[in-house]
């Protein structure tokens, strides 16, 4: 009881000494927060000067940018000037050469004009001929008149004497008048056929000539047209080499995208810390806003493996990853009032001046068989660092394999930790961890995969640029071969067109040969008939003559004078159709002349049509000349107001500079102000640190003492049954303390040896030992079972893995056949991402159509892939043949020569498998034996229309 009341008294003491040091911890603790909150006020400020920064760097990043826009739309400007100049060169060469031919045309006009007024002055001189010559042909027409009628009055004085004479005369004077106008007509068709051969033979020459310049404008015209399919071929070179670089840098991008997106991911993940708890995150959140000094960063982060440690190394480390690293005990201490203060969890913390290396004194195991290197031997960090590492990984071994590993083990004793390169460890004592491990899901893993990504984009963003350079380059190209292009079809059209107006001229001429040769045909004729008519005049006029001799007796003088009148009377006609044969060659002459004119005129209006096309093809280079001489001022100009906003630019961003410079000195400033707060905030806390350590003392020795009194009690609540109040009643002063020791002793030996007594010890040992004979049952058969279950797994495991390998290996083979047959040649396979995981790994699909490069799928363009697919759908069918199968659509993207491979092939399966195909394409249709169609011709009334195309067939008799 005496010590009891001692122990009580001091609990007060030490109650009210705690209670004092609780009051001034709490101040402390105050006046730490508030000086926290100041540290923090400054701090949000000096973020607000870096977020400021920030702002302005950003604003001359922008402003940059500009200016390299501005640069490059400079030196776009410039090409654009040299362009201009060499195109204006070429229009002024071609001016040049264009002058040559012009002066030639002009030489042709003025030959023609001159020939056309001779021909003029040629007509009227042959108009004048002819007119005297009419006027002396009507004078002998009319003397032959005259002549006429007095032989008429001879004739009818004698009627009666000499009228059988007469007659015969009267018959002969008109058998010689038809004789004569025979001769004379036989002689004009002579001069005019002489005249129509000479003009026939200038029509030919004209047309002969006129053929040669059509046959060499043809030719012309054929030689551009195979310049043309040269540049044609070349132009479509130049577009396909476009088509393919554009798409090669198409496809960069893409990569450059999915691995910026990547990098972007992962950078963000680091930097959110992912992975790590949630303590690791509060405080490498805190040090980065500038709370926590001496904050180094996770282990994770501080060291590089190569990639095929990493699962080694990640393995080994374990939790230890998360473990922060601090230059001090006490910035590992600060760290752990913080999360003490936030509730923000637990975490370990490696003090540089505090953390020892290992020493690992097995150093014959660096000969055993199996053996990579120590843990910290694989790894690369700082050297201020390689003491935390060896203390983390110093002891750890990494084995090749798991065989080696427990070699390893087993002759060492299990002394060992040892972890294999796959993840697998054995623990020092012997205890074995393993089984799968992902490599890409560490933290270490996504560290070696961010600096692999990066490196990739670099390589991307070379690769990149260099198709840009390409890409532009086949761009120009395809543009200069467009121009040539152009030019070459601008020629052609010249070509067709004077070959159409050759083509006209020759037609003209033709057909005036023909006009001539028709004449001459007739004339001919006409000769033939006159030369009949002559025979038989001749023949009458024997007649004629005989019978004169029998009545020249008896009209001797009378015929004599009228002889000499009609002697007289012949002469005047002679001479009359003399006059009118040199009239018809007048004629003759004067429509040769026309002839001449008209042609003459014809080919004038073709040499004025091609002088004004010339001349408009001459001003439309002018122009063109102009156009390029404004362009390249507007250019200049262009080139002047970018170079002005360059220069603004770069002033702007001087003044952004300076104002740079003056928020750093203000962060600055501001950083010396938290410095000072920090400074204040330690101290208070070291004090905080004193009060916490002395109310932890003073609360462990009031802990102590409520032990002690609570133990005192139990004892005399156990020993007596007795509460505190009850003992002080029954309390008596002892004579003797050695004593009374000594009777306490000898009664608790006699009640010690009386021993304890349960009296519901069997029925208690019967309900545990059925509940432990009921569990064990339960756990043997629950271990039975999944002993069984597993091997089913593993067989049926096994089986799929035989099925499935058996049935890739006929897929493959027979894509292997349909693509050929599909695509007409080429190559294609199926190929497992891991064949020693086959039930779980991706399939890659690689194919190389006819003519192209070995490419995977995913590189394929639409149509090419949708084929692709088919040829794959087609395999399976093959090789696992189904009653029917439905396709909706399946060949859209397809275009027609595909689309007839498509439906010939299914044609050829259709005997085992039937198709129901959803389509919208002709060429699937063709294939179909039966055609359903739904149509609605009333609202709300659908139809169903069938066509049997083999019935069709069968009924128009098609095979």
């Amino acid at each position: 009881m005496e010590q009891l009341d001692r122990i009580r008294t001091g609990s007060i003491k030490i109650q009210s000494d705690y209670e004092n040091a609780v009051r001034q911890k709490t101040e402390a603790q105050a006046e730490v927060e508030r000086l926290y909150a100041a540290a923090e006020v400054i701090a949000q400020q000096m973020r607000q000067k870096e977020l400021d920064a920030e702002g302005v760097r950003f604003e001359m990043q922008q402003r940059q940018a500009d200016a390299n826009e501005c640069e490059s739309a400079i030196a776009v400007l410039k090409t654009n000037i040299q362009n201009n100049l060499e195109n204006a060169d070429r229009l002024q060469r071609e001016l040049e050469a264009q002058e040559g031919r012009a002066g030639s045309i002009e030489g042709q006009i003025k030959q023609r004009q001159d020939r056309l007024e001779e021909i003029q002055e040629q007509i009227r001189a042959l108009e004048d001929q002819m007119a005297q010559k009419q006027a002396q042909a009507d004078e002998l027409g009319k003397n032959a008149g005259n002549l006429a009628a007095e032989m008429e009055s001879l004739r009818q004085k004698e009627a009666v004497e000499t009228a059988s004479a007469a007659e015969a005369k009267a018959l002969l004077s008109a058998l010689a008048a038809a004789a004569q106008e025979v001769l004379d007509r036989d002689s004009s068709l002579r001069q005019e056929l002489n005249a129509g051969e000479e003009r026939l033979e200038a029509a030919r020459s004209e047309a002969k000539e006129a053929k040669k310049e059509l046959e060499q404008a043809r030719e012309d015209r054929d030689s551009i047209k195979n310049i043309i399919s040269g540049y044609a071929l070349r132009l479509a070179s130049r577009n396909k080499k476009a088509q393919e670089t554009e798409e090669k840098y198409v496809k960069l991008q893409m990569e450059e995208n999915a691995l910026q997106s990547r990098i972007h991911m992962l950078t963000e993940m680091e930097k959110l810390y992912e992975g790590y708890s949630k303590a690791v995150k509060m405080v490498m959140g805190e040090s980065e806003r500038g709370q926590m000094k001496g904050i180094l960063g996770p282990v994770a982060g501080l060291l590089r493996v190569k990639d095929e440690y990493t699962v080694a190394i990640e393995i080994a480390l374990g939790s230890a990853m998360q473990n922060i690293v601090v230059e001090r005990e006490e910035d590992g201490k600060a760290a752990i009032q913080y999360l003490k203060r936030r509730d923000g969890g637990r975490c370990t913390f490696l003090p540089l001046n505090a953390i020892q290396p290992s020493d690992f004194k097995e150093s014959g195991v660096v000969d055993e068989p199996g053996f990579v290197g120590l843990g910290d031997e694989l790894i690369e960090c700082e050297k201020k660092y390689e003491k935390v590492f060896s203390n983390l990984l110093g002891r750890t071994v990494v084995a090749e394999d798991l065989d080696s590993a427990i070699a390893m083990a087993r002759k060492y004793g299990h002394r060992l930790k040892i972890v294999t390169l796959d993840g697998q460890v054995l623990n020092p004592g012997g205890a074995m961890t393993g089984g799968s491990a992902s490599k890409t899901a560490g933290i270490l893993s996504r560290q070696g995969e961010l600096e692999r990504l990066r490196e990739q984009k670099s390589d991307i963003d070379a690769k990149l640029a260099a198709a840009q350079k390409e890409r532009d380059e086949a761009r120009r190209e395809v543009t200069g071969a467009q121009y040539e292009m152009d030019t070459a079809q601008a020629q052609q059209r010249q070509h067709e067109d004077d070959i159409l107006k050759l083509e006209e001229r020759v037609g003209h001429l033709n057909q005036g040969v023909a006009d001539l040769e028709r004449q001459q045909e007739e004339w001919k004729g006409e000769l033939s008939q006159l030369s009949q008519r002559a025979q038989r005049t001749e023949e009458d006029t024997a007649n004629a003559r005989k019978r004169i001799e029998e009545l020249e007796g008896s009209a001797a003088a009378l015929r004599a004078e009228a002889d000499a009148k009609a002697q007289g009377q012949n002469e005047a006609r002679e001479r009359s159709e003399a006059v009118t044969g040199e009239i018809a060659v007048l004629n003759a002459q004067k429509a040769a002349l026309e002839a001449e004119t008209l042609a003459s005129r014809q080919s004038l209006r073709e040499l004025e049509d091609l002088r004004r096309d010339m001349v408009g093809d001459r001003e439309d280079r002018f122009r063109r000349i102009e156009e390029l001489k404004k362009q390249t001022g507007e250019l200049n100009e262009a080139i002047e107001a970018r170079e002005a906003q360059l220069l603004n630019i770069k002033a702007e961003n001087d003044r952004r500079d300076e104002t740079v410079k003056r928020l750093n000195q203000e962060r600055l400033e501001l950083e010396g102000e938290r410095t000072k707060a920090d400074k204040l905030s330690r101290d208070k806390n070291n004090e905080l640190l004193l009060m916490e350590r002395e109310v932890s003392v003073l609360e462990q020795k009031k802990a102590t003492a409520e032990m002690e009194e609570r133990q005192l009690l139990d004892k005399l609540w156990e020993t007596y049954e007795l509460t505190h109040e009850a003992a002080k009643a029954c309390r008596v002063e002892l004579e003797s303390v050695p004593k009374a020791q000594r009777r306490v002793g000898e009664l608790k030996r006699s009640i010690a040896n009386l021993g304890n007594i349960n009296l519901d010890a069997i029925e208690e040992f019967q309900r545990v030992n059925e509940r432990y004979t009921y569990f064990t049952d339960q756990r043997n058969d629950i271990q039975k079972a999944k002993t069984e279950l597993l091997k089913i797994i593993s067989d049926v495991t096994g089986e799929m893995e035989n099925i499935f390998a058996e049935q890739f290996g006929k897929i493959n083979e027979a894509f292997q056949q349909t693509f050929v047959e599909l695509f007409g040649g080429g190559k294609a396979t199926l190929e497992l991402e891991d064949p020693e995981d086959i039930l779980n790994c991706g399939i890659e699909i690689r194919v190389q159509p006819p003519g192209k490069s070995l490419k995977i799928i995913t590189l394929l363009s639409g149509g090419e892939k949708a084929f692709v697919a088919i040829a794959l759908y087609f395999a399976i069918l093959k090789v696992r043949p189904t009653p029917f199968v439905v396709m909706d659509e399946i060949e859209a993207a397809l275009d027609d020569p595909n689309i007839a491979r498509f439906a010939r092939y299914m044609r050829s399966m259709a005997d085992h498998t039937q198709f129901i195909v959803i389509t919208h394409r002709r060429g699937t249709m063709e294939e179909a034996d039966t055609l359903y169609g739904v149509t609605m011709q009333e609202q709300g009334v659908t139809r169903v229309l069938t066509i049997n195309l083999n019935d069709v067939e069968k009924e128009l008799n098609i095979k």
